[in-house]
């Protein structure tokens, strides 16, 4: 029998017009949440080049991480699960 998938994880979420603006807009579970942020980071080339970790904030990212201009990976999994409900 397969392990059952962790639910919280793969509910949909409704997704903050904020964090829309990245992703698209929602319901979304937060595993796609966080997938389309990394496609977004990367194709926007936003992840700094000296620590790979880091997530350089353009203006859209900037209304998601609170104002600041850069966060880490792990900061950036908390700030985000601020925008969704």
């Amino acid at each position: 029998m397969a392990p059952k998938a962790n639910s919280a994880f793969m509910k949909p979420m409704k997704v903050s017009d904020e964090l829309a603006a990245v992703v698209g807009k929602g319901p979304m579970p937060r595993s796609e949440v966080v997938k389309a942020l990394w496609v977004y980071i990367k194709k926007n080339n936003l992840q700094d080049p000296k620590a790979k970790r880091n997530i350089l904030a353009d203006a859209n990212l900037k209304k998601v991480f609170g104002g600041k201009d850069m966060v880490n990976m792990f900061e950036m999994t908390k700030l985000v699960s601020k925008h969704l409900s």
